[in-house]
Formats: structure tokens, sequence, C-alpha cells
């Protein structure tokens, strides 16, 4: 009763009219007049105060309504999410991250999900920044692992997971390997390699030239493993982001941070999802990678 009565009351304050708040919760003015009176006599305060025809909230009132419409969106939240939970056959959480991506949390945080929500099936899919970026759009994607290249939108839970440097992966067998590190000036006599399909490689060029101001010429691989065979060849340098753990670079290849000046390039990892889409599996998931990212010294 008085989850109810909390409604008819938010109702009356939303619409500052008992006859419309009536209206509004398909009952008479008399009743819901009535039902609030009786919310506050269990109280015990006035929340709202009659004078003649009319009435004001009081202090009073104005803080219970705060707090009950707060609670009152929680409880809509939860019977709408159990709902949907009830009526699903078969949960699933659909994860895009980068095809750039390397490190070791992101696998770390798939198994340990999996292990405390065995019921629910994870579908794994890559794509470069702006591929992932459409699938969430479109609804392809429930959470994403991606860089940030735009401005945080409202339309989208950006939950911030680590700020990281940006290293270059190149062959020892080139000079600027003897380094300790090298300044991204250095690059530009070096090819650059980047991960990306055939549909995005102007897109990728654009931003690692524009924006992070990447120079010289380009070269494309599908995959990681196939741009560190370029690297092998000393055909030129994969750029690469430490988002958490990255494995060994492997024999041959040394990893340099890249330095603008007396500072390295960083660059902003987040997880992303639709806020309209939002769920507990995907806050969950979010929680345990970011968990898993900041345990790195």
């Amino acid at each position: 009763m008085l989850f109810r009565r909390m409604k008819y009351f938010a109702a009356v304050v939303d619409c500052n009219s008992f006859t419309e708040a009536a209206e509004q919760c398909f009952i008479s003015q008399s009743a819901i007049s009535q039902q609030i009176q009786s919310l506050e006599r269990e109280l015990g305060v006035e929340l709202i105060h009659r004078e003649n025809r009319r009435f004001t909230i009081t202090p009073t009132g104005k803080y219970f309504y705060t707090h009950c419409k707060a609670i009152l969106e929680q409880v809509e939240d939860l019977i709408h999410e159990t709902k949907r939970l009830g009526t699903d056959h078969e949960l699933q959480l659909r994860i895009g991250y980068l095809r750039c991506y390397s490190g070791m949390e992101l696998y770390q945080a798939i198994a340990e999900f999996s292990n405390q929500y065995p019921e629910v099936n994870i579908n794994i899919v890559n794509g470069t920044h702006e591929e992932l970026y459409d699938l969430l759009r479109v609804g392809g994607a429930d959470l994403v692992l991606n860089d940030q290249r735009r401005a945080f939108s409202d339309r989208y839970m950006n939950y911030e997971l680590m700020q990281c440097g940006c290293y270059a992966e190149i062959s020892m067998n080139h000079p600027l390997s003897r380094k300790e590190r090298v300044q991204i000036g250095e690059l530009k006599r070096l090819p650059c390699i980047l991960i990306a399909s055939r549909e995005q490689q102007n897109a990728e060029q654009e931003y690692y030239q524009n924006t992070l101001g990447f120079g010289g010429s380009y070269l494309f691989a599908d995959n990681l493993d196939e741009g560190r065979l370029l690297v092998l060849s000393n055909r030129g340098f994969l750029p690469i982001e430490s988002v958490g753990t990255l494995p060994p670079a492997g024999a041959s290849i040394r990893r340099l941070p890249i330095y603008q000046g007396d500072h390295q390039i960083m660059r902003n990892y987040c997880a992303f999802w639709r806020k309209d889409q939002g769920n507990y599996y995907i806050e969950e998931f979010a929680d345990i990678l970011r968990k898993l990212m900041t345990k790195q010294p």
C-alpha cells in the first residue's frame, strides 16, 4: 500500500493538481485525496498543506517527493529488467573490441565473468574504432572496448577504464630500435602499419595522421599477427597502446614508448554502451574489466 500511495503523492506534485493526478492514476479525486491523507497519518507528518481549494507542498513534502521519485524510478527499472530477464529465452552479452587490442585483461574479464554468470552466452566481435561505434549505435553490440575519439555523448555510458601510453613496435634491424624511446617526428621516415579492414583504411589513416600526428606513409594489415610480420620484415612500425598488460613483443621486435617532446603520448580507453540498452550484466562485465586493468602497476 505504501508504494501505491507514494505514486499518488508523486503524481499530485508532478501535476500540481489533485484532479489531473487522479485522472493520470485512473482513480477518483476523492480517492487520491484520501490515500495521501492516509500516507500522512502513516508517516506522522504533513506533506501537503491544504487551504480552502488551494494547496502547497510543505518542506517535509518536498524532501519526501525528491526521494520518493528516486525510489519509484528504481522500482520501475527493477520491474522492467526482471520482466526482460524472465522473457529472454537465451541470455547473451555481445562484446566488441579493437582489432589492434593485444592486452590480457579482456580475456581474463571474459573468463571471470563466465565463471560468475554461466547462464550468459558471450559473443565476441572485433573491429576498428568506427566499426565498433556503428555496431553499438545500431544495436549490434551490447558493450565495446574502444578508444575515445569523440566528445562523450549523453546517449551512451562512457565508462572510463584507463589512460594508456602509446608504443611503437619496431624491427630490431632498424636503427631506431637501439633507442630507449622514440619521438613522434622520428617515426615519419618509417611507414606506419595500421590494423584495419579495407573499408576502414582511409578513416584510420586520417585519424592517425591528422589527430595523432603520425606522418609519412601507411601500410595496412587485417590483424595483429599480419601487422607484426610486416614489422619483422622491417617494413614499418606498428603503433600499440598499453591497454592493460601487454604480452612480450616477441623475438626481433622492440617496443618503444612514443614521445612528443618530454611526454609520452597517452590515449583514453573506455567501455561504452547505450544507456537505453544497459543492464546488470553489462555493468558487471565493465566493472570486472576495470578492476583487472587498475590492478596493473
